[in-house]
């Protein structure tokens, strides 16, 4: 890895209470828990120095809230409500974010903002970690971020605007981080399509005839 994971890079303001009930993360739980046993999310020794990895997030209640999973949780397998914070603000031109729970949100929390803000029909985000889907992006026609652009910043978010309007990333509802090793982000209308888009690229990638088992 060329940066740390899990670094919070925004300005947080953050209210340390519990802010979520063991209903309001069913459906994020479910889906984040296929996510683990795929290796798309999670925390390893032999992968980025035993940093956790990946995040997921749902749109929830008015305007563009959501729950997003907390910083450094990847290696909880199972995830309670007090493992997920509630984004009730998210600015990216100032680079702030506003967020209540009993752990802070994850570093990747202002690119998942940023979705949510560019279009009503995201309700769903998915920040993977493959290897296969990342190094192949070119070969799956993948929209991609410019490799200088540095996960968790202003700079990404202001870089995911410019795919929505430059590519058709908001009907593939997946693109590539290019400057964040592995970095892989599907949204969708629901989990399902988030996670369908992003496994259907994973089998692509693996189907490839240069690729080894």
């Amino acid at each position: 890895m060329t940066e740390q994971e899990g670094v919070i890079k925004f300005q947080l303001d953050f209210s340390q209470q519990p802010a979520l009930s063991a209903t309001d993360v069913v459906e994020i739980s479910s889906w984040r828990a296929i996510m683990l046993q795929l290796g798309m999310l999670g925390q390893t020794p032999q992968r980025y120095d035993n940093y956790g990895f990946g995040n997921i997030s749902q749109r929830f209640g008015a305007q563009n809230q959501f729950i997003i999973s907390g910083t450094q949780t990847g290696g909880i397998s199972n995830m309670t409500a007090a493992d997920y914070a509630l984004v009730t603000d998210c600015q990216p031109q100032q680079n702030r974010i506003a967020a209540a729970g009993e752990t802070k949100p994850s570093s990747e929390a202002m690119t998942h903002g940023q979705l949510y803000q560019l279009s009503a029909d995201i309700n769903f985000v998915i920040h993977a970690h493959s290897p296969h889907i990342w190094q192949h992006a070119s070969a799956l026609s993948l929209a991609q971020t410019r490799a200088e652009v540095p996960y968790g910043t202003v700079a990404m978010a202001d870089e995911v605007a410019r795919l929505f309007a430059d590519t058709k990333v908001l009907l593939q509802g997946i693109f590539t981080m290019a400057g964040h090793e592995d970095g892989v982000v599907a949204f969708g209308q629901s989990a399902e399509q988030a996670a369908q888009r992003l496994i259907g690229c994973y089998a692509k990638a693996l189907s490839f005839p240069h690729y080894r088992f």
